[in-house]
């Protein structure tokens, strides 16, 4: 989907196919067919942005053959979709039942992450609409913190600088220019907005900058305004933002709230889950791990790394950070100018809910993912954006 910004800028809004399990080329394919056109057309729409994860044999596939990627290109075209976006985050093994920390390997210390994310952007450069120049990337934000030390960071900020070099070679050989992005996660070594200054100040380099993801700064308790002020400031590019919400539990001292929360603790996913008092944040890496013990504190609220679709509030007495995802994108696209272009609706967790709340079929799921779509469509147009057909 495509807005007018009010300066006359173009800003795309996607859907994450992370939400779909897929590792293959074929795989990928079945996707547009089985979930992406459905979505573009209970959206009513002629065309559809969608953010596509590529694993890693995918990937490599795409990158090898460039017939396969015409023929990706053209899969997409006839379907009425469009790619200016990935997520290069998850590597592999993104659909399989126990996901937890498997999806912050490989990390920038290992050379595998550079070469896949070099992949990716190389297939992009050749998925991007006739009319578009920019596609960006989202990925890992450098690694999870255990087992992390000066050495490992400094390989990271090498092939950081490796990649911009590649970035460079590839916007000179095909004009088309691909923009990378650390996204801040819970528990990783850049967890919050902050965390990203100082690396990507030292890489220095303008195709390397943030994905902000909105549930992700949720759940770190970070003020909206106040990140996306200070990343303007050390002049670090928000490259594209994920739309999506946490879970939010006001007062999980209450056995009640207590009793709703263990039903989002489920085994695929980690859900890392933080409070913030007067000494700072605090946090488990799993939503379990705080409701078993006494790790968090339990008179200040808590927010767990759900990503809950966006236009159904969770189970009662619990509710969903929208409210800071509506912070950032009046911050992000509300203004005279946009921060950035590239939006994507991220909610992977549609099949990880709680049993009753979770689509039965791939037309519910459909329905629930255009209904989120709709809903970012109608909050981008309230801040004066207009959607193009």
């Amino acid at each position: 989907m495509r807005f007018r910004h009010p300066d006359g800028t173009t800003v795309h809004l996607a859907y994450c196919t992370n939400v779909h399990p897929a590792e293959t080329l074929d795989g990928v394919l079945a996707q547009l067919r089985d979930h992406c056109e459905p979505v573009r057309r209970r959206l009513g729409r002629d065309r559809l942005g969608i953010g596509l994860w590529l694993a890693k044999d995918a990937a490599r596939a795409l990158d090898a053959d460039p017939s396969a990627l015409r023929g990706l290109r053209t899969a997409l075209d006839r379907r009425g979709l469009e790619v200016v976006t990935l997520n290069g985050f998850p590597y592999e093994g993104f659909g399989a039942e126990e996901v937890k920390y498997r999806v912050y390997k490989p990390d920038w210390a290992d050379p595998e992450r550079l070469d896949h994310t070099t992949a990716l952007a190389r297939v992009l450069a050749g998925l991007l609409p006739d009319d578009v120049t920019e596609g960006t990337i989202s990925t890992l934000p450098l690694g999870w913190r255990t087992a992390w030390n000066a050495e490992r960071a400094e390989t990271a900020r090498a092939a950081l600088r490796t990649l911009a070099d590649r970035l460079d070679a590839l916007a000179d050989l095909t004009g088309r220019s691909v923009r990378v992005g650390l996204e801040p996660e819970p528990g990783c070594i850049v967890e919050t907005t902050t965390d990203a200054l100082a690396p990507l100040t030292a890489v220095g380099h303008p195709r390397i900058g943030v994905c902000v993801d909105t549930c992700h700064l949720a759940t770190s308790f970070e003020d909206p305004h106040i990140a996306l002020d200070a990343l303007a400031a050390a002049r670090v590019p928000v490259v594209k933002s994920q739309l999506s919400a946490a879970l939010h539990a006001e007062h999980p001292h209450l056995a009640a709230v207590r009793e709703v929360l263990a039903a989002f603790d489920e085994p695929r996913f980690l859900h890392q889950t933080r409070t913030v008092t007067a000494s700072g944040l605090h946090g488990t890496d799993d939503l379990g791990e705080a409701l078993a013990g006494t790790a968090l504190p339990a008179d200040r609220p808590w927010r767990a790394h759900f990503h809950v679709p966006l236009h159904a509030a969770p189970t009662a007495p619990l509710t969903s950070t929208l409210p800071v995802l509506k912070a950032a994108l009046t911050r992000l696209v509300g203004g005279p100018h946009p921060l950035t272009r590239h939006l994507e609706v991220e909610t992977y967790t549609w099949q990880a809910l709680p049993p009753e709340l979770r689509p039965r079929a791939r037309a519910q799921l459909a329905d629930g993912i255009a209904a989120e779509l709709a809903l970012a469509r109608d909050l981008l147009t309230d801040l004066g954006l207009k959607e193009l057909p």
